[in-house]
């Protein structure tokens, strides 16, 4: 029975293994996803089975109710609240890594177990503190995202000094617990969990809106790496793997995240860059004032009569939920013969990858979703640029403005079509707070308006001519 286990261990960890590699790729990333579900529920069978004589009552009333949540969860959230949803899914994995940490602890001294296996103790301290900090940090996350808190960075004086002297102090506390093998006085490990979710919480506060998708992801790594230590407590190899490699490809994705925005991951987690919203008054030097306002009927009849159409989304048309109409335009749109793209920055939106999630969910061509570079090719030679709620990843301030906090970051050329259509609710800044200087560029105009009622309007105004 033993080698039976092993031998669906082994079928779970291939799977999941699968599953990432297909996620690489859109076209392939649901089956990924499938493949990685399957190798979830075996692993959940197996724990069940191996669990059968002492309390499988309780991990199967866990699958039951944690499967229940997990489903309506995922068919009621809304694509503009998934950035939220992962980080809060991040958070309790790691909660769940330190919470198991901690029962090992308590049942190893209900059981009269003073001093720890060597190894048993480094994991149970290094998952614990991980887990925390990550569970913390996601919380904040989660609340700046699902904006119960505001999602500007807070800083306060001395802002370092403080997090530098609960980090100083858990290093402490760690190694005091790991030296004495967890032969320390009772209230040593409820401090150390204490100072890491402390930590967590103070790890997140000063990072803005903007970098959101850097933190969710290195949160996630962070997670993995909670999850594969706590595999050595348990031994279980199924946990080191799968925890290694959500561990891994976190890291992967936030180094790639941070490259997106030309920026170093220290930067990101200590500039307190991302004054999130846009909601705060203009930066210095006010708002563009020289910009041309343009009505459905001029936009319709650009797009109508153009050979090629780049459309440009962000996480306004997210909000707006304006996915299945820019769909519904293209596809007028390319009943005139008008060739259509959409060209898709790394930072759009609120998460790694959003607007591709959204628009595949609307089932636009995998073939027509550019990367920054392949998109960057293309514009030249566009009659349009579409932008539809993207803000800083499209302003050419990036190359030339050396005192702009987004300054070297790439960005979508969008300047260098023929034509640009900007299409937003008002003049308010991006998350990162700044002013966009291409609104005053002769070849931009800006069609105002809500992205949804926009889109479909200009979708009837095509269908007319």
């Amino acid at each position: 029975m033993t080698v039976a286990f092993a031998l669906l261990d082994l079928l779970a960890i291939a799977l999941f293994i699968g599953g990432l590699h297909f996620l690489n790729a859109p076209p392939t990333a649901r089956f990924g996803n499938r493949l990685a579900a399957v190798g979830m529920l075996i692993a959940l069978v197996v724990v069940l089975v191996q669990t059968m004589g002492v309390g499988w009552w309780a991990i199967a009333i866990g699958i039951a109710v944690g499967g229940a949540i997990g489903v309506v969860a995922a068919v009621r959230v809304k694509m503009t609240a998934m950035p939220q949803m992962v980080a809060l899914y991040n958070g309790a994995g790691g909660g769940a890594a330190a919470l198991v940490s901690t029962v090992e602890l308590v049942v190893s001294r209900a059981n009269g177990v003073q001093a720890l296996d060597p190894v048993v103790a480094v994991s149970l301290a290094l998952s614990a503190v991980i887990g925390a900090v990550s569970f913390a940090g996601s919380l904040i996350a989660f609340a700046k995202l699902q904006e119960l808190m505001t999602g500007r960075p807070i800083t306060y004086v001395g802002q370092q000094i403080v997090n530098g002297f609960v980090a100083l102090a858990i290093l402490g506390l760690l190694g005091w617990f790991i030296a004495h093998l967890g032969v320390v006085p009772p209230w040593t490990y409820p401090a150390l969990l204490v100072a890491a979710l402390l930590l967590g919480i103070l790890f997140v506060l000063p990072i803005g809106g903007a970098d959101m998708p850097v933190v969710i992801s290195l949160l996630n790594s962070a997670t993995g790496v909670a999850v594969a230590i706590t595999g050595f407590e348990l031994s279980s190899t199924l946990l080191i793997i799968c925890g290694a490699l959500v561990g891994a490809s976190g890291t992967i994705l936030t180094i790639d995240m941070s490259r997106a925005m030309n920026r170093s991951l220290t930067n990101v987690l200590f500039g307190a860059f991302g004054a999130g919203g846009g909601t705060e008054p203009a930066a210095a030097g006010g708002a563009p004032q020289n910009v041309r306002s343009v009505s459905v009927d001029d936009v319709a009849a650009m797009l109508a009569y153009a050979s090629k159409v780049m459309f440009v989304p962000g996480y306004g048309m997210a909000v707006a939920q304006a996915q299945h109409g820019v769909k519904a335009l293209a596809d007028q749109l390319e009943k005139r013969d008008v060739k259509v793209l959409y060209a898709i920055h790394p930072v759009a939106g609120r998460m790694p990858g959003h607007m591709n999630v959204l628009l595949a969910e609307a089932n636009v061509p995998y073939e027509q979703l550019l990367d920054l570079d392949a998109a960057n090719a293309e514009f030249p030679t566009a009659d349009v640029a579409l932008v539809i709620g993207a803000n800083d990843v499209t302003n050419p301030a990036a190359r030339t403005v050396k005192s702009s906090p987004i300054y070297g970051m790439p960005i979508l050329d969008v300047d260098k079509a023929a034509n640009v259509v900007v299409l937003k609710r008002s003049m308010r800044s991006g998350f990162a707070g700044i002013e966009n200087p291409l609104y005053e560029l002769p070849n931009c105009s800006m069609l105002f308006g809500d992205a949804k009622a926009s889109v479909d309007a200009l979708t009837a105004a095509v269908k007319e001519l």
